[in-house]
């Protein structure tokens, strides 16, 4: 028996996710939108049976013992905490704030027996699965440095809304970045201990004619990480290109490196002439993200199933997951590039989970 799903969001994500619950087996029993409107039209699109403006009608459904919180950032810490609280499992997207993600890894620590992992699709996307593997088989021999890229269209929606604004958590650093950050912790099992960073908005006003607002949001972010061993990161994020889509990730070692460009996985030893294709993804037109959803979503249903409660799970199938705690180091370290691009200084990354404002960027959940 699978656990009955609940999702918050009615974004694109949500529109990947949902199918693929549904095919792996998953019953998604409850939808929550921003107005009951949105919630509506996207259960009747995706045959959801209900749907909601008022979360607690999704995290008290009878029928939902998982929860997916893909909400817009100043409501995912809220959602999350009180979720866990009621003996939901849960997986996230990142937090608007370090006081947020604070909040959910006490919540996560105080509930160890339920799920608590974060949303992040990308390590569970073939190309990087095998890319950490073959890492770790001494392919690149000692790793000396990674390099990201991920160019795009513009990430701002087409009416205000958070995405517009870098305090609620919106911007290609807190959006894309925090993936990245992520999942090069995760390939090399290493974590930034210092970082310098630079960000711009050069998209500064938005809107329709009559109606323009102005935007705080980073579209360009090019930041460095020092990781633990010595190992360097170089991340470029630009989302200024309409038209392009460029999903790049290299791994250089002593002896060779692997390169990631979008779902397909390339190598080359310091012995080869040219490189060779080391695996290739059959999702023509599917982006890492959605590609690596579907990955995600099988080993969550092999975490669930076979339990004789719809609510116990085991924990393997979803080792790989980025935990609450690690949720809270990319936030860490997002923070840390946001005081490097005020200060023009490399600054260090020290986890805390205590000692942090409770009053920095506190807010309220809608009904």
């Amino acid at each position: 028996m699978l656990p009955g799903v609940g999702v918050f969001g009615t974004g694109q994500t949500v529109r990947a996710l949902v199918p693929l619950l549904q095919k792996e087996g998953f019953p998604v029993q409850a939808v929550w939108g921003r107005t009951q409107e949105e919630a509506e039209s996207l259960a009747s699109e995706l045959d959801i049976p209900f749907s909601t403006s008022q979360t607690d009608d999704v995290l008290l459904h009878p029928e939902v013992h998982l929860v997916c919180i893909l909400t817009p950032p100043p409501h995912t810490r809220q959602i999350a905490v009180k979720a866990l609280g009621i003996g939901k499992n849960v997986i996230s997207e990142q937090a608007a704030t370090l006081t947020d993600a604070c909040k959910m890894v006490t919540a996560a620590r105080y509930y160890p027996q339920l799920m608590s992992i974060m949303g992040n699709s990308l390590r569970f996307l073939p190309a990087f699965v095998q890319m950490k593997r073959l890492l770790g088989e001494g392919y690149c021999g000692t790793l000396q440095v990674c390099e990201a890229r991920v160019y795009g269209g513009s990430l701002l929606s087409q009416s205000y809304g958070w995405a517009w604004e870098e305090l609620m958590g919106g911007g290609g650093l807190h959006t894309v970045g925090s993936c990245i950050i992520d999942l090069l912790s995760h390939l090399t099992g290493r974590r930034a201990m210092r970082v310098h960073g630079m960000l711009r908005t050069f998209v500064r006003q938005g809107g329709p004619a009559g109606g323009i607002r102005s935007v705080t949001a980073d579209d360009y972010a090019c930041f460095q990480l020092l990781m633990s061993g010595g190992v360097v990161c170089s991340v470029t994020l630009n989302f200024n290109l309409p038209g392009t889509d460029v999903h790049e990730i290299m791994l250089v070692g002593s002896s060779g490196r692997l390169i990631a460009r979008g779902t397909e996985l390339y190598g080359q030893r310091t012995s080869m002439q040219v490189e060779e294709l080391l695996m290739t993804d059959g999702g023509e037109g599917v982006g890492p993200s959605v590609r690596g959803l579907n990955g995600m979503v099988t080993q969550l249903r092999l975490s669930f199933q076979a339990q004789e409660d719809r609510r116990s799970w085991v924990r393997h199938p979803v080792s790989m997951a980025a935990s609450f705690e690690d949720g809270l180091y990319v936030q860490t370290v997002v923070d840390a590039i946001k005081r490097s691009n005020r200060t023009g200084e490399w600054e260090s990354v020290e986890v805390k989970i205590q000692d942090v404002d409770p009053n920095h960027n506190h807010r309220t959940l809608p009904n």
